[in-house]
């Protein structure tokens, strides 16, 4: 049993993109409701983005919210104000997002730790006053409205994206694509690149690495993600609130990661999943949910501090050594 268990952790490493998309293609049937669905995939590549940055670069970023808002709210003024179509204002949001990541990145990764974190966070909260004050367009406290995809028109076929099933499965082709390109970037030399950069960053320097642009260019790979999860959910909420850019989106994509397992490649799906599940259960037992959540969290952080996923494949790797094999 054991050597069964084995191999299909061993086959899903290897083949990671098809076997998480396989999961995810039926993930809305175990859910309560679809609407549940369409945030933890959503949130799940939002966590995915923060991981390639903390979890495969060693770079803790506290001001992630600000590529998720910038994302959300360039996809939803281009379709409010430029009457843009979906697909455009999804590039734009990308976009947007990548410019924002390079800015921002460009004066990061000037330093290190925890001052890198502070200033992360200091920059995404200058993003958010901006946008709070610019009402004119992005509704300033009310947030952005009317950011409506009533129908994706296709050749020879029109999907309803008002039905949360429909809606699940055509965000999924966006999750899917960006799964296979974070996946291809790992097994790439750059994706080996950035994982010895938090190994020992001054040892991959003396090997002759620019860690400097190296850095600069995940964290830029690491906002587009973002952007395009911040993209997604202006479609599905129809509204962007100004909270997509507060400093507590930031700190649930580090609870989603943490949870989950830094560092592995569906880890932060698992994070988001167990984060938004229990919020979603605790706020109708009681409005301090936070609080359970918060203490809930700890506990994985004290005992599991590998996160869920994480720790299930440290413990299938440890069965391999017994065995004398190797994952």
């Amino acid at each position: 049993m054991k050597n069964t268990v084995i191999a299909s952790i061993v086959f899903a490493r290897q083949h990671r993109v098809a076997t998480a998309l396989a999961f995810l293609l039926v993930f809305p049937f175990l859910m309560p409701y679809d609407a549940l669905s369409v945030n933890i995939l959503i949130f799940g590549l939002y966590a995915v983005g923060f991981n390639l940055l903390f979890g495969y670069t060693g770079m803790l970023s506290f001001g992630h919210a600000a590529f998720l808002g910038v994302g959300s709210y360039l996809a939803g003024i281009s379709v409010v104000h430029a009457g843009w179509p979906w697909w455009a204002a999804i590039v734009v949001g990308v976009a947007a997002s990548c410019l924002a990541g390079l800015v921002i990145g460009f004066l990061a990764i000037r330093t290190r730790g925890i001052y890198f974190s502070m200033v992360t966070l200091a920059l995404a909260q200058i993003v958010y006053y901006v946008f709070y004050k610019a009402e004119r367009w992005t509704g300033g406290e009310n947030g952005l409205r009317g950011v409506k995809v009533e129908a994706i028109n296709l050749p020879g076929i029109s999907i309803d994206f008002l039905n949360p099933l429909n809606k699940y499965y055509v965000i999924l082709v966006f999750v899917a694509l960006a799964l296979w390109f974070v996946s291809r970037l790992l097994n790439s030399p750059f994706g080996a690149v950035i994982e010895a950069i938090r190994e020992n960053e001054k040892r991959a320097a003396a090997c002759g690495y620019d860690v400097a642009r190296a850095k600069l260019l995940v964290f830029v790979l690491s906002a587009g993600i973002c952007g395009l999860a911040g993209a997604l959910r202006a479609l599905h909420l129809s509204i962007v609130p100004i909270d997509s850019l507060h400093y507590l989106q930031s700190g649930q994509a580090v609870m989603m990661a943490l949870l989950g397992g830094m560092g592995t490649f569906f880890g932060p799906f698992v994070g988001a999943a167990v984060f938004l599940y229990l919020e979603d259960v605790v706020t109708n037992l009681t409005r301090y949910w936070m609080g359970v959540v918060g203490a809930i969290f700890m506990v994985f952080v004290l005992f599991f501090p590998k996160g869920i996923w994480g720790t299930l494949l440290h413990q299938i790797e440890r069965w391999q050594r017994r065995q004398g094999g190797s994952v």
